[in-house]
């Protein structure tokens, strides 16, 4: 079978094309067109890969040819070729689709390196939209990431309960994707066409949560000139998303409580009855059931939460998946960005792999966008990464749980990070890719408190 790519080469001049489908032929299956009339036909019954084509041709230039020839082949990669004084034209081609071009006459190692560049970041969308599109088919989930056994059982769980009405409580540590879960029930729901509506509970005050939940009346308190609607009046027909539900002051949960059970509340500062159909959906990185037993949080509350409950496990217990995350964000910056990363060597990729990651797939994620934009090789080595992954006390040690108790993994991560940080708490959680107020709390917890 052959496994070439398949490269077109369109020119109008003999000689042109003929040298450069002899250069090509070693390494590609060359398919050569004199005019677009011709190409077109080629590109009609044969898959090509990249086309490589004069800008300037007779009766069909080589703009006209590239818009008609991605009209019909989406994912061609067209390289045109132009002579010195039309750049500027190959330039506003390149806004049309193009991928890249190239001045004539033509230098071959040049045409190499560009083909070469060209078709490993083809590769790698088409992987990226494969993945994707396997991942949609079998979970209905393509944005969430995973292929370990621990990730299945979840996929498994969101499809069971997205056709319910049942309320769903996501627990996890920060970072491990509760939002795209939620987003996933509701995107797998009948809910679909309403709105998803997402509030993150501890960015809020109290007074400002309990009107961002339940909307106000004009007048209500200072500042409320005109009636405003609650995020349960907006996701009404839809879906409701409270993160860090954990976080509520016991008033506020009275009045969700009621929402759940009655479906109605009263705006604040209001008398009229708010009659909606919102199904929510909440999430916590904190025990909830241990909060009920320190009288932190309503007992009534949590066991109308958890009906149905969905546990997301954190990167360090399903650590095969490191690599599938690492490739997925390292597509996407490369994307983003305009860069052409290539991967990671490995001795990064075993710092990162052993890692215990306190920040889960968002640090992860920040770390694979800072080494992205900042790495000036094409492949990210160990001096790219992170002072806090790299210059780490087990660095090159591969971590698991029977070298430490997972606090003493998360202890020593987080000492790590304010040491590189100089004790700046905001540069630490952001390292760690977790909220400062989850480092506040873990600072309390392990006795970090004289780190000022």
């Amino acid at each position: 079978m052959n496994t070439k790519s398949v490269v077109l080469i369109v020119d109008d001049e003999k000689n042109t094309r003929d040298g450069l489908a002899r250069a090509l032929k070693r390494s590609y299956e060359v398919f050569t067109a004199e005019s677009g009339a011709a190409a077109l036909d080629i590109l009609s019954d044969t898959s090509v890969d990249v086309m490589l084509s004069d800008l300037r041709m007779p009766v069909m230039d080589g703009m006209t040819l590239m818009q008609r020839a991605l009209a019909g082949s989406p994912n061609l990669a067209c390289i045109l070729l132009t002579a010195y004084g039309s750049v500027e034209t190959a330039v506003e081609a390149m806004r049309y689709g193009a991928t890249d071009f190239l001045t004539k006459p033509v230098n071959l190692k040049e045409l190499e390196l560009v083909l070469e560049r060209v078709l490993r970041s083809r590769n790698a969308e088409s992987e990226n939209r494969q993945l994707r599109e396997q991942l949609d088919l079998k979970f209905g989930m393509g944005n969430i990431i995973g292929n370990s056994p621990q990730m299945h059982a979840v996929f498994d769980t969101v499809r069971q309960v997205a056709g319910s009405r049942a309320t769903v409580l996501i627990q996890g540590e920060s970072g491990t994707g509760k939002e795209l879960v939620a987003k996933a029930i509701h995107q797998l729901s009948s809910r679909n066409h309403g709105a998803f509506i997402p509030v993150h509970c501890a960015a809020l005050s109290l007074t400002l949560l309990e009107s961002e939940l339940f909307g106000h009346e004009k007048g209500a308190f200072t500042g409320a000139a005109e009636r405003r609607k609650g995020r349960f009046e907006m996701a009404d027909g839809g879906s409701l998303f409270l993160d860090e539900i954990g976080e509520i002051d016991a008033s506020v949960q009275v009045k969700i409580l009621r929402a759940l059970e009655e479906r109605k509340f009263e705006r604040v500062g209001g008398q009229e009855t708010v009659e909606v159909d919102t199904r929510l959906i909440a999430a916590t990185n904190r025990d909830l059931k241990q909060m009920v037993a320190d009288g932190d949080f309503r007992e009534d509350l949590y066991y109308r939460l958890y009906v149905v409950a969905i546990t997301l496990p954190p990167l360090r217990e399903r650590t095969g998946d490191i690599p599938l995350l690492l490739k997925h964000y390292l597509d996407e910056f490369n994307a983003e960005n305009g860069r052409d990363v290539e991967g990671f060597s490995p001795d990064a990729l075993d710092l990162l792999a052993s890692y215990n990651w306190p920040g889960n797939v968002r640090e992860l994620r920040n770390v694979v966008e800072q080494t992205v934009v900042l790495s000036r090789n094409k492949r990210i080595g160990v001096r790219d990464l992170p002072g806090h992954i790299r210059d780490r006390d087990d660095a090159g040690v591969s971590v698991s749980v029977g070298s430490g108790t997972l606090g003493e993994l998360e202890k020593q991560a987080i000492a790590q990070a304010l040491k590189a940080a100089g004790g700046n708490r905001t540069r630490a959680a952001e390292q760690l890719g977790i909220s400062r107020r989850t480092l506040h709390r873990k600072i309390a917890e392990y006795g970090f408190e004289e780190l000022k």
